[in-house]
């Protein structure tokens, strides 16, 4: 167990040299799409905000709007991450790396599959629990072990499909191709890739700490240094940690779930 939290340190400081190297060589382009996609989830609450007494259908239909320039935004950001591992020698336009209207598709597509599996997960551990009513255990007990279990559950499953995105943009999977991809590849790297969120979660975790100390100065530093540093490099990290995952991944090229949930 030692010597694999050993490899797992090790793989995670790779990741991080590597993704440190690509953020500050490209590091005003990659923070600009960053940027763009705060700026978007920001203009998306205020439009709601302003609007949302005026009309529900026009709300909706700015929803809906936000929604794929987002998810446009963010799709190009990972595209262009992949660009600058592939071609590091040449300059990549920033323009050249929108998604297609396909991906996009597929994408909102493998979103609902993603939203649906974290739900039904969920809705297993809680048909699981509903048994232990009957047993006499107080139902307060039963509530919150089986609120806490699903929780992790949840986390657990986000984890394990959240790089559906990433096969997408790079291998233009199909949406639940995509899932059943990320599920394969994360089996065996869960701790690496746990690790990772942790390293790269630190600046956040920091802040946090620096708040309940009520040193509310250094935890604006802190903020706005993690929003400037952490963010960018964060989305370069992952997409680092993809390619290293799916290049050692030896699996099946249509893997099935029922092998790869454990």
């Amino acid at each position: 167990m030692i010597n694999y939290l050993k490899e797992s340190t090790f793989a995670v400081n790779d990741v991080i040299q590597k993704a440190w190297g690509i953020t500050r060589k490209h590091y005003f382009s990659i923070a600009t799409l960053c940027f763009l996609m705060f700026i978007t989830a920001s203009a998306s609450s205020l439009m709601a905000f302003f609007i949302k007494d005026v009309s529900k259908i026009l709300s909706v239909v700015m929803a809906i709007i936000f929604v794929f320039l987002y998810f446009t935004i963010n799709l190009s950001l990972f595209k262009y991450i992949f660009h600058l591992m592939d071609d590091e020698d040449n300059d990549v336009k920033i323009v050249d790396t929108l998604p297609t209207r396909q991906q996009i598709i597929r994408f909102l597509i493998a979103t609902l599959y993603f939203v649906a599996c974290v739900f039904g997960v969920y809705l297993v551990v809680i048909l699981v629990a509903f048994p232990f009513i009957y047993t006499g255990i107080n139902i307060d007990v039963v509530k919150n072990v089986a609120i806490s279990v699903g929780i992790i559950a949840i986390f657990i499953t986000w984890l394990r499909i959240s790089f559906f995105p990433f096969f997408i943009i790079d291998r233009n999977s199909a949406p639940f191709e995509s899932i059943k991809l990320s599920l394969a590849i994360t089996k065996g790297n869960f701790t690496k890739i746990l690790l990772l969120l942790l390293v790269l979660g630190g600046g956040y975790l920091i802040y946090l700490l620096f708040n309940l100390l009520h040193w509310p100065f250094v935890a604006f530093i802190v903020n706005i240094l993690s929003s400037f540093i952490i963010v960018p490099l964060s989305s370069v990290a992952l997409t680092v940690a993809y390619r290293k995952i799916a290049g050692e991944y030896k699996g099946d090229e249509h893997p099935d779930i029922l092998h790869n949930i454990v």
